[in-house]
């Protein structure tokens, strides 16, 4: 496999190569980067004693515990080296920006011995200018990783800290994991494009970040299915920055679940002489919560959720072609599911933008298991890579909400900070005030848009009893005293289910005692439903999960897609996940 698709379709050029497939690859086991190449003589500059071979090769970029790898290492690795040379001869006049989508997760990247820089982070993107190099006909490029599951300052989600797959945790996953490509791009750019839609005005409201000296001149055209609708001309003077405008639409078409229209938006950048043009996206939807839920373009919708791990038989992390990601949500919204809870890790953007094509709605998470939230410090690490997450993600109109941690358990008999959970919801909402931000999923609450809760029970009876109605504002919450006291927000049942299917006692999944036919199967969660949908107070609900995970059995497709259901139970699952809810019928 080798993933050759435009990584960000958010912001798309012509001009630009992808570095995905062979690349020089190694263990650093002892982690000996600091130690063994990077040394400090008596004027405090540091010097390089690179590694002189690398004497594996890779299949970048999966991760070198996948099959996909060539690797297939399942050990702990805790750092490791990849190398690759480029030829820039071609690329003279032209500045060349390396661009990696995520790597895990403390990642050094030289060009020709010389130290780029470093990024902290496992989910995220970043980028390193090679402009100097432009010219020359090889360029090596070296990466060293570091990634430890077991490092409480590196959040990594669902990567288990053991030595082996157990639970609901999985194969660690170590290194590169997304696609790495070159942009050639002109002297002065567009290096980043954020988008508002303004659906009462019928206009668009875009920031640009422009990067390059001297006048430039912006041209913006918004596009509805080959149509200009909409233009804006700027200028802008001086070393570049942000750019302003909006743009007014003579034709208003909303992105909904049944019809997600999205538009088309051309940049063009001129600036002595040299043309910069770029190719974005965007949809029209307004937002709204209040006290009983969301709104999508003034109708309440019913979030009908899924949980959804990210992972794949043989790329772990990494889907095996872009493909899968529109076959993940195809298969979801085949059981009648309209959106997803995007579980402990920062999906592709392939992904959110094949969400944004079918109209399927997505609550986005950070990986934030194995991370010590208990420690005000820890704001220090966590905030900046959380913060590139919401902002990677915020043009995206399937993007519906923000959750940046899961279900933050005693750490070592110690409870979270709970003001560092109320500086990341303030962070995050002062970053984007357009969606809710869910704090903490189920616990522990501090400041929250939802109020959310996860409960596992497989027993109907048992589950009307705790949801059947609220009464005097007061719900059930099996944590108790713990939870701080419910304040009336838009109410969640964020966890569900989790039917094990078969039921044969192979592999690991939650009680599904009395569970023998596909029709028990059927009228399980159909009893789910009727409880939650009769409710007007619940106005979502995420089920645990679309597929399985490795030992994880809890799915309703097998980890590789397969169905494990006939058409006719996929129909009668469709039918109970569909059917109307009371939320949906208020004013």
């Amino acid at each position: 496999m080798n993933r050759q698709e435009y990584p960000r379709p958010e912001l798309e050029r012509g001009e630009w190569i992808n570095l995905n497939g062979e690349w020089d690859f190694d263990f650093d086991f002892a982690n000996t980067l600091e130690v063994r190449y990077l040394h400090f003589n008596h004027t405090a500059k540091i010097t390089y004693n690179m590694p002189k071979e690398l004497t594996k090769k890779i299949n970048v970029p999966f991760c070198p515990e996948s099959k996909l790898s060539g690797i297939g290492y399942t050990d702990y690795i805790n750092a490791c080296w990849y190398r690759k040379k480029l030829d820039l001869s071609a690329y003279k006049g032209k500045r060349v920006v390396l661009h990696f989508e995520a790597a895990f997760h403390t990642t050094n990247v030289f060009a020709n011995g010389k130290h780029l820089g470093k990024h902290l982070g496992g989910y995220t993107p970043f980028s390193f200018e090679l402009t100097e190099f432009v010219g020359e006909k090889e360029v090596e490029i070296l990466v060293h990783c570091y990634g430890d599951a077991r490092n409480l300052r590196q959040p990594s989600g669902k990567q288990e800290q053991l030595n082996y797959p157990w639970g609901c945790f999985y194969v660690r996953s170590t290194g590169i994991w997304s696609t790495v490509w070159l942009e050639i791009l002109p002297n002065a750019y567009v290096k980043n494009v954020k988008v508002t839609p303004d659906v009462d005005n019928s206009a668009l409201n875009v920031e640009l970040d422009v990067d390059g000296k001297g006048e430039k001149e912006i041209s913006l055209r918004a596009k509805l299915f080959g149509e200009v609708v909409g233009s804006e001309r700027l200028c802008q003077k001086g070393t570049g920055g942000k750019a302003y405008a909006r743009i007014k639409l003579s034709r208003l078409a909303l992105w909904e679940l049944d019809s997600p229209t999205l538009y088309d938006l051309e940049i063009e950048l001129t600036c002595n002489g040299e043309k910069d043009e770029a190719r974005s996206y965007f949809g029209m939807r307004k937002l709204e919560v209040d006290e009983k839920g969301l709104l999508l373009n003034g109708k309440r919708v019913f979030q009908r959720l899924v949980l959804d791990q990210g992972y794949y038989p043989d790329g772990l992390y990494t889907a095996p072609d872009a493909a899968c990601f529109a076959e993940d949500v195809a298969m979801s919204k085949r059981v009648g599911f309209n959106g997803a809870r995007l579980h402990q890790k920062t999906f592709e953007r392939r992904f959110l933008y094949e969400a944004d094509k079918q109209g399927y709605l997505l609550w986005c998470e950070y990986a934030s298991w194995g991370f010590d939230f208990t420690d005000e410090a820890s704001l220090l690490y966590y905030m900046p890579e959380w913060l590139e997450a919401v902002e990677r993600d915020y043009n995206h109109p399937s993007v519906i909400g923000w959750c940046p941690f899961n279900e933050n358990w005693a750490l070592f008999g110690k409870r979270q900070c709970d003001e560092m959970v109320r500086r990341i919801y303030l962070e995050t909402k002062r970053l984007d005030s357009t969606r809710p931000v869910l704090d903490v999923s189920w616990n522990y609450h501090v400041q929250t848009d939802y109020y959310d809760v996860h409960d596992y029970t497989q027993d109907i009876a048992e589950f009307e009893k705790r949801y059947g109605e609220f009464k005097d504002g007061e719900i059930y919450d099996s944590l108790g005293e713990e939870q701080p006291p419910y304040k009336g927000e838009p109410f969640f049942i964020s966890e569900y289910g989790g039917l094990k299917w078969p039921n044969d006692g192979a592999g690991w999944g939650y009680n599904a005692d009395g569970i023998r036919t596909e029709t028990d199967f059927v009228e399980k969660i159909a009893g789910f439903q009727k409880v939650m949908y009769n409710n007007p107070r619940i106005s979502a609900a995420c089920y645990t999960q679309l597929y399985d995970v490795q030992q994880e059995c809890n799915g309703l497709y097998y980890y590789d897609r397969r169905v494990k259901f006939t058409e006719e139970t996929l129909d009668k699952l469709r039918e109970a996940i569909s059917a109307p809810a009371a939320y949906e019928k208020q004013d």
